[in-house]
């Protein structure tokens, strides 16, 4: 592991641990019948990137998910996304755009961050697209005329097995979902040497860890890990992603492993989440983004959409956590309806079920005559 992420790797790790309950719980988690994905490091990332123009307490409750503030916090971020950027087949972008004026400290101090504006969604759709290779095509958030300021990070993974999966091996066989329900899937076959399976012991008991290596010189990792039947699926993911040296190796000769196709796309909103980490600064109108900007802004919307596909090539998997800033005490404009084409009129009684009159304006109006006295 390069310096860098060495040094951040226990943050990240803290901040996906302590979102991670209140992750699963999300409506459309459980709608999902309980699947999730998500980028700990995307994250980590996207949330880096306002701390380094963050001061008081903003800085000091970003400081406690991140793990940084100014002045390390830009240097990390730059090291950081270097260091992703030189594992094999992962691609990584950051961008900031802004149609507030940024302090040209804030934006010196960032190499490694692309700086862009104004703020339009359809080139945003475009640099999305394009970081991830299509494997996102779309900003995770609505972009709207309040939309101050806006951080994106984006990795996108495209790897090929170290040693593949035979497709002729391939073959059906049941899956038991967490409600009990049980429907055969394509399951993968291979053999996996013992030295890249190990168990966890956690407090829900013993996990097992399957690592499948990708190509490459520098390549990315793929642990799958498989816990007790009732273990909480925080605790099985937690132990997938624990520091290898923590486990307990596997004692044989091989393991045969048996790994269905499947992908995952989930679209999680990290605002509340924050909030019940304590985060509350940098989400109201006490946020203090000096050192970004002089213009005061707020965190109003922080959502990732992250995609896991497994077959038997390899592994393909994006994320894009998308960071919109406002400004506080913002108070959105009318919206304007006017009724300049044919309309409807349409008068009820006081309880509004019952028609009184009804009228349809489908030709240029007559001005009204002035209402008659009485």
């Amino acid at each position: 592991m390069e310096p860098a992420l060495r040094e951040h790797a226990g943050a990240v790790r803290e901040l996906a641990s302590r979102l991670l309950d209140a992750m699963l719980s999300d409506a459309g988690v459980r709608s999902a019948g309980g699947d999730v994905v998500c980028s700990p490091t995307g994250l980590w990332l996207a949330l880096a990137v306002p701390a380094v123009g963050a001061d008081g307490d903003t800085a000091e409750e970003l400081a406690d998910v991140v793990g940084l503030a100014w002045p390390e916090a830009a240097p990390a971020v730059d090291a950081v996304a270097r260091e992703l950027a030189a594992i094999e087949a992962l691609a990584v972008a950051t961008g900031v755009w802004s149609a507030a004026p940024l302090r040209a400290e804030f934006r010196a101090s960032l190499a490694e961050v692309e700086f862009g504006s104004p703020v339009e969604a359809d080139a945003l759709d475009r640099w999305v697209a394009r970081a991830t290779d299509g494997l996102i095509e779309r900003m995770p958030v609505r972009i709207s005329e309040a939309t101050r300021l806006l951080v994106v990070g984006a990795l996108a993974l495209r790897a090929r097995w170290r040693d593949g999966f035979d497709p002729a091996r391939t073959r059906d066989r049941p899956f038991r979902a967490a409600d009990g329900a049980r429907e055969p899937v394509p399951m993968m076959h291979r053999e996996v040497p013992a030295a890249d399976v190990w168990t966890i012991d956690g407090r829900d008991g013993e996990v097992t860890v399957v690592e499948l290596p990708c190509a490459g010189e520098r390549p990315a990792r793929v642990r799958f890990a498989l816990g007790p039947p009732q273990a909480p699926p925080a605790s099985v993911i937690t132990a997938g992603w624990a520091p290898r040296e923590t486990g307990k190796p596997y004692e044989g000769a091989a393991v045969e492993v048996a790994v269905p196709r499947f992908e995952l796309r989930t679209r999680l909103d990290v605002v509340p989440r924050l909030r019940e980490l304590g985060v509350a600064a940098p989400l109201g109108d006490a946020a203090d983004f000096r050192w970004a900007s002089d213009e005061p802004v707020r965190i109003d919307a922080m959502v990732q959409e992250s995609l896991l596909r497994v077959t038997e090539e390899g592994v393909e998997a994006a994320a894009v956590s998308a960071v919109q800033l406002t400004p506080v005490s913002w108070t959105p404009k009318p919206r304007p309806v006017c009724f300049d084409r044919p309309f409807a009129c349409v008068v009820t009684d006081p309880t509004g079920y019952v028609p009184l009159f009804a009228g349809y304006q489908a030709t240029v109006p007559r001005e009204a005559a002035a209402p008659t006295s009485r």
